[in-house]
């Protein structure tokens, strides 16, 4: 355990904080995030597909409380009504093939008496943003063909306004735009098919692909394993650097050998037996 005592310093545990940290957002947050924008988005091209082959109904069976339901999205209807004169309400902020644009938005009554907002389709923005001119829907009896929608949310910080002499929204939301024209309206609304009276370009229907979410939901997976496992092995890496710093201060030093000055001599070599008698014979001293 000595030999792991320094990941208890100051650098490895704010390191350490630090991967936990990104690996708990991984998990808990970016991960689902991403992989929830999959599910969503395969739940609503799931439902628009089977619309496809599905008739209109009259939009009254998804009015009243409760409706419409998150599985009633993008139903096809068929509205018989009314436009409510004077009842245009604008939706701000909005891009039509990537230029300023506004959705307009009106009340159509029914014949029970009940509203509910139509979203008329796009207009292009003059001027940069500035709203244009928008044509009053038609009077008198209309049917008009659509896809039943849910209500948008509301950001509490953005209120409706009035310019460009219109009223505008940022979304569309029924309670908030009840509130703005002056007249209960029933929750969701209808986006209009093409060529509907009243109407002007269409809101498309969103693409049938399943785009990025489930890839990124899994590389936020995958860094969220990896990120631990680098963080063991750069401690892996560090203890091992510090065993062998250990290893090369316990090794003894080595012996080296001290140089003299005094040359050294070869013995001379021992005489053989022939050598000797040789040196006999000939006369040579020993």
């Amino acid at each position: 355990m000595r030999r792991l005592k320094f990941l208890l310093r100051p650098g490895w545990i704010i390191l350490a904080l630090l991967v936990a940290a990104f690996a708990y957002l991984c998990f808990n947050v970016l991960a689902p995030w991403q992989l929830g924008k999959n599910t969503s988005t395969e739940e609503r091209n799931s439902l628009i597909e089977d619309s496809l082959d599905s008739d209109p109904v009259g939009v009254e069976e998804f009015l009243g409380a409760g409706l419409p339901r998150k599985e009633d999205e993008w139903r096809r209807v068929v509205v018989t009504g009314e436009y409510v004169p004077g009842s245009d309400v604008l939706v701000r902020l909005r891009s039509n093939g990537g230029s300023p644009s506004y959705e307009v938005l009106t009340a159509v009554r029914l014949s029970d008496g009940t509203a509910v907002i139509v979203d008329r389709g796009y207009v292009d923005a003059v001027d940069g943003t500035k709203a244009p001119p928008v044509a009053a829907a038609p009077t008198g009896p209309v049917t008009l063909d659509g896809r039943i929608r849910l209500s948008e949310g509301k950001d509490p910080s953005k209120s409706p306004l009035t310019t460009d002499g219109y009223r505008q929204v940022y979304s569309i939301n029924p309670p908030q735009v009840s509130a703005f024209v002056g007249f209960p309206l029933a929750e969701g609304y209808v986006q209009l098919d093409d060529d509907q009276p009243g109407g002007f370009e269409p809101v498309p229907l969103p693409q049938l692909d399943a785009g990025p979410y489930l890839s990124y939901g899994l590389q936020w997976l995958a860094f969220g394993i990896m990120a631990p496992l680098g963080l063991a092995y750069f401690a892996r890496a560090e203890l091992r650097e510090r065993r062998k710093d250990r290893e090369a201060g316990a090794a003894p030093p080595e012996q080296t050998k001290v140089a003299t000055s005094e040359p050294t001599t070869n013995p001379a070599p021992t005489p053989t037996a022939k050598e000797t008698k040789l040196a006999d014979r000939y006369g040579n001293r020993r």
